[in-house]
């Protein structure tokens, strides 16, 4: 279990390139609904890579912050929940306590994980600071995107409860350790791209990786 904060915004422009971006968040002070699409009045900027049905939520685990902010002390007061563009931000999971296709309850929502975020440069550039987002990633901090198999009514400081766990299936952790992997086990790849629940995108890049490798 693990009591959340929200977070929604609306497109804005980064500060540098002006390009246009949905991570500018703010916290919510009252109930939200919650649709296949995400939370009501969240806005991406897009929608290739972020939002839609496979990706209508992000949450992002509050401890991480404190451990960007030991690689980044010049930004260190920017690091705060909701800073990445998250829309839920929980003190108590992390990667290592999640799996592709757990079911998750929040208020009287139901989600399902469907796959990590993919960090880009718009981190960096939200931040003004080169080098986040790919600590991040190479760390394994980017916290996990969810599906909304049940629309409901959403408020700060619900508590998300697992309420189906996807046994047998790796944390998500390990999945992305696997992922990460410069020549992965074929054998591990192939049954990661099986696991139910995953988002379809998340699974034709595994996919088009196998492919490379089986050619090696």
């Amino acid at each position: 279990m693990a009591q959340v904060a929200l977070f929604t915004g609306s497109i804005q422009p980064l500060p540098a390139s002006g390009r246009p971006t949905g991570m500018f968040k703010r916290p919510v002070a009252g109930p939200l609904e919650l649709t296949e699409e995400g939370f009501t009045g969240d806005q991406q900027a897009d929608r290739r890579v972020h939002g839609g049905p496979d990706k209508a939520v992000h949450l992002y685990p509050a401890r991480h912050y404190a451990s960007l902010a030991r690689s980044f002390p010049e930004i260190a007061t920017a690091l705060v929940p909701g800073a990445l563009g998250e829309n839920l931000s929980a003190a108590d999971i992390d990667e290592r306590d999640v799996r592709i296709g757990d079911l998750w309850q929040l208020g009287s929502a139901l989600l399902q994980v469907s796959q990590p975020r993919t960090p880009c440069w718009k981190i960096d550039e939200r931040l003004a600071c080169e080098g986040v987002a790919a600590l991040i990633a190479s760390s394994h901090l980017t916290g996990w995107y969810l599906r909304v198999t049940r629309p409901g009514t959403v408020s700060p400081g619900d508590t998300l409860v697992l309420v189906q766990a996807a046994s047998g299936s790796p944390t998500l952790h390990d999945a992305m350790r696997l992922w990460a992997e410069h020549r992965p086990s074929i054998t591990a790849l192939e049954a990661l791209a099986q696991l139910p629940g995953m988002a379809p995108g998340w699974r034709d890049k595994i996919h088009q990786r196998l492919a490379w490798l089986k050619r090696l």
